[in-house]
């Protein structure tokens, strides 16, 4: 048992040398410190929306447990906000990402909206999902073609591996477009995706219906519903994490074992936050043009 001060709360750290990704040797104090060495950039892309975390007690490869609300044996000063007649985490400071990392949290996950200001996303999101891990080929060149699009639409795009078998692309937006809005433009892109690449591109929702297809999803953009957060570790047999990307590392060919929490520290301090067109230096983009030719096109 250890006890590590950030930003002036004592933290009781429990069985520190507790080992998590047993292939890398990496231990709970390592996984902390990770957090701790990309707090900064996390927790800008967390702020203020309802936090979910996904605790594995008995280890990355066992059951997992969602936990929403605060734990009754949380400190008082763990960020949190009251929402819907419950308690709800908010991960907005050092001290509370310590804290879950301590309580178990493996992944962090939240909503497309701030809690303050719900039912206007932050950002449209397009999620790309291989039918496995030896399809990604498929997913960069999906991407690929999705900034183009975008591009043709006036908008520009933030790529970042999902941390997991697939990958998001992010178009930062003006706060106050409703999820109705901007599931139109969504529809609108899914479906002409689906429409160039009928056979490599499914909109089936149910996994045992795709096939070898790459979903394309543009449901998961929706009220309540989640995403990890940037830098977040994911719980696979390695310690990958959800990586913002450039477009050139896509073109060029990436894999998403290529980044985990070993090798992130030194990636940002080479290249930045690339994630920060989504955070620290959002462009909020307008929607305006294309919802009007959506709906004088009837599409």
């Amino acid at each position: 048992m250890g006890e590590i001060e950030v930003d002036g709360q004592l933290i009781e750290i429990t069985h520190p040398d507790k080992i998590i990704w047993e292939n890398q040797g990496i231990t709970k104090m390592d996984y902390i410190q990770y957090l701790l060495d990309v707090s900064s950039y996390l927790i800008q892309h967390a702020k203020e929306r309802l936090l979910m975390i996904w605790v594995y007690p008995h280890g990355i490869s066992g059951k997992k447990i969602e936990k929403r609300s605060v734990p009754e044996t949380a400190p008082e000063w763990v960020s949190h906000t009251f929402y819907k007649e419950k308690e709800r985490i908010l991960l907005n400071d050092r001290a509370t990402l310590v804290w879950a990392a301590n309580y178990g949290a493996i992944e962090f996950h939240v909503p497309f909206d701030r809690h303050d200001k719900t039912d206007y996303p932050l950002e449209m999101v397009f999620d790309l999902d291989p039918p496995d891990a030896n399809s990604f080929e498929l997913v960069l060149e999906v991407a690929i073609r999705l900034k183009h699009l975008l591009e043709s639409l006036g908008l520009i795009s933030v790529p970042r591996t999902s941390g997991s078998l697939g990958m998001q692309v992010f178009v930062p937006i003006q706060p106050h477009y409703s999820f109705e809005q901007t599931r139109k433009i969504n529809t609108f892109v899914a479906q002409y995706f689906a429409e160039q690449l009928p056979q490599h591109i499914t909109l089936e929702r149910v996994v045992s219906k795709r096939g070898n297809k790459l979903y394309f999803d543009y449901l998961q953009l929706w009220r309540g519903r989640t995403i990890p957060v940037v830098y977040s570790a994911r719980a696979k047999s390695e310690p990958t994490v959800a990586t913002p990307l450039t477009w050139e590392e896509i073109e060029t060919g990436i894999r998403p074992t290529d980044f985990t929490i070993l090798n992130m520290k030194k990636r940002i301090q080479e290249m930045g936050d690339l994630f920060s067109l989504i955070t620290t230096e959002k462009h909020n983009q307008s929607l305006d043009d294309i919802l009007k030719f959506i709906q004088k096109n009837k599409v």
